[in-house]
Formats: C-alpha cells, structure tokens, sequence
C-alpha cells in the first residue's frame, strides 16, 4: 500500500511541482516503507516519485517501495544531489516541504542546496492523511484486535484473550509498571510491531492524572485502574483506554464511572461525517456538566489516529470545523477528581455519513475484580 498517486493528484491544488517528504510519518504514508529510523527522503512529483536513503536500509527499500525509482544516498551522493538530479528530470521548480515538521537547521540546508522554490506545504498531506481509505481503516482494526485481544493468540501453547488475561493479573499489590509491562508483552507477542505510545496504567489517586507515568505504586483494594494502551499494526495505530475497579466502588466512584460512560456514548451518537469537532465534543461535554463535574474534565472528547497516535482532526470545543469523511477519531471522556481518582473510557471511531462505526469491541460496563 503506498499514496503516492493521493499527493501528486493534490500537487496542482497546491501550485507545486513536487513535495519533499522528509517527516518519518509522511515519507511511511507515501510509500509504505517503515526505515525504523530517521534516514530517508520521499520525493512526489507530477512525473514520478523517488525514495532514497542509506545504505542501512536499501535493500528493504527495493523490496518494498513501489511505484518509484529508488536511489542510496552516500558520501558522495548527499541527499540534496539526489533530490536535484530528480528535480531536473521531472521538471520540478515549486517544491512543497514539511514547514510543521522540518527543522530550521534542516530548511536553511535545503533551501540553500536545491534548485528551486521551497513552498510551505503541511496542509497537503493533513488534508489528506484525515481520511482514512478502506485498506487504512483495516489496518487499524487489526491492530485494534491485538489490543484488546478479541482475535485469540498462542502465548505458551495457551490460547490468549489480551485484554482478559490483564484483568486476571490486576490485584492488590501488583505494581502499575508491572501492569504495563505486561500490556506491552502481550500486545507485542500478539503480532504488534510496536507500541501506539507507552501504555498508561494509574491506579487509585493516580487515575485523576489523565497521562500518568506507570510507578512502582502497588494497587489497592477500592482502587479505579486505568490503562490507556495500544499498538502498531503495518503502521497503523490502535488507542483504547478501559477503567477497572479493584475489589469495590464506592456510591461516588460508580457514579462517576456511569456518567463518563454516558458521555462517551453521547459523543458516540452525535459522531458523523459533517458534524463539527466542537458538536461531538459538546455533546458528551453535557452529560458531564449536567452531572456536576464540567470542571473535572479537562481535555477534549477525542483526536484522530492514523499513522501517528495524534493527527488532525479533533473532536475539540475550539474545532467549528465539519469533521470529514473517513477520520478516525477517539471517543474519549473522563472525569478526574485530583488526589482522589479518575475515570476515562476510549474507543477509536470510523466516520461515515449520518454515523460512525465503532472499532473498539471491549466491552465497557463497570468491571470489579
């Protein structure tokens, strides 16, 4: 899978030549090949498409990157000799680059070096890379499966369901880092190539820490745990977050637990193609507020996911823009009672016309160990 043919389709929108991919995300995005590093460079132009890199990843570069001419770059070929050479034979002269990710070193380099007009261009691929087409949103479900463990594993000739398998393992006195080492174990030994971002597991008053760092604090009776995890799967990204109760919940605990429950399903009901990121947000932000805890929730509903764990757009109450077609947003509201505990429960949606499909198949009603 490659979209090289998606950019340049957008070159003449733009008034470019050519875009120089030179972000890790964008140059995965155009041409499907993962370097696991930071050496390469993609190359879109109206008349072909060029890949190059190092001498570490070449061979993997011809067997995998299609529809381009692929060249390595050494001492005595620097990359900016390579892109001119490409340049000149496609007659490329208005080049878009990455503003929002290029360093300033990066572009004085470029812009001294290359025989043509560099041009901010970011939006190019934003535009693109938010609507995710049917082999994307596969991709992504896969990895979703390995997540949350509803597709069935072998881990020591065992027969393993992820998620049911952690909720086996949270007890009293096991550690929070021994509960996200495990995420990543298993996630890792159920066909993920890597993790999303690290996992978050915060337990009692560390869930009121919405991106808490796992600690050696060991789980409690009448703790909330909450672990927000996921994986990479052919380089697309799964995001869930699932919130458990250890031994019993208090009156309070269950009622914040079903309040965060209901907005999320209200933020749910009013995700579609059309709707604007600040409608969807709102309409869970409500069922917070309603119930009293609108200062308890402090980020937005959810951001897309994609090839990186954060993209555009967002389901935000600063986005008055119409949400399109294809983006894979987060459904993820929480309520967070500082030095006490927090609430958050996340799926990923799949926007279509007049809804959305629901990637995430954990099921979400109050657990208690």
């Amino acid at each position: 899978m490659n979209h090289f043919a998606k950019i340049a389709e957008k070159l003449n929108t733009y008034g470019l030549d050519g875009m120089l991919l030179t972000c890790e995300a964008n140059r995965f995005y155009a041409s499907g090949f993962h370097s696991t590093g930071t050496d390469g460079v993609a190359l879109v132009t109206r008349e072909g498409n060029f890949y190059f890199t190092d001498s570490r990843y070449i061979e993997a570069a011809h067997n995998k990157v299609q529809n381009a001419e692929i060249a390595q770059t050494d001492a005595a070929h620097p990359y900016v000799d390579l892109i001119n050479a490409a340049m000149e034979k496609t007659h490329v002269q208005k080049l878009g680059f990455e503003d929002a990710y290029m360093t300033v070193a990066d572009y004085r380099h470029y812009s001294e070096k290359l025989h043509c007009e560099l041009v901010p261009a970011t939006e190019l691929l934003i535009s693109l890379r938010q609507s995710k087409d049917a082999e994307e949103v596969e991709r992504m479900i896969a990895a979703q499966r390995i997540a949350e463990g509803n597709v069935p594993y072998k881990l020591r000739d065992k027969q393993v369901y992820l998620l049911d398998q952690i909720l086996k393992e949270i007890k009293p006195g096991v550690t929070e880092k021994e509960i996200a080492a495990r995420l990543q174990y298993l996630m890792l030994a159920g066909g993920a190539e890597n993790m999303s971002f690290d996992p978050i597991v915060a337990s009692g008053p560390n869930g009121s820490m919405p991106h808490a760092v796992p600690t050696d604090r060991k789980i409690q009776e009448g703790d909330f745990v909450t672990m927000d995890f996921g994986c990479i799967y052919q380089g697309y990204c799964s995001d869930m977050t699932r919130t458990v109760a250890v031994g019993h919940v208090t009156e309070e605990m269950e009622k914040v637990y079903h309040t965060v429950l209901q907005a999320q399903l209200a933020g749910i009901a009013a995700a579609r193609a059309g709707a604007t990121g600040k409608a969807v947000d709102g309409a869970a932000r409500d069922i917070i507020r309603q119930a009293g805890y609108g200062p308890c929730f402090g980020h937005s509903f959810g951001h897309s996911v994609g090839v990186e764990i954060h993209e555009a757009p967002n389901a935000t109450p600063a986005n008055n823009n119409p949400l399109p077609l294809g983006a894979a947003v987060s459904a993820e509201p929480g309520i967070y009672l500082p030095g006490r505990f927090g609430v958050r429960i996340e799926d990923v949606l799949v926007l279509q016309e007049g809804g959305c499909m629901d990637i995430t198949l954990a099921k979400k009603d109050l657990t208690i160990l």
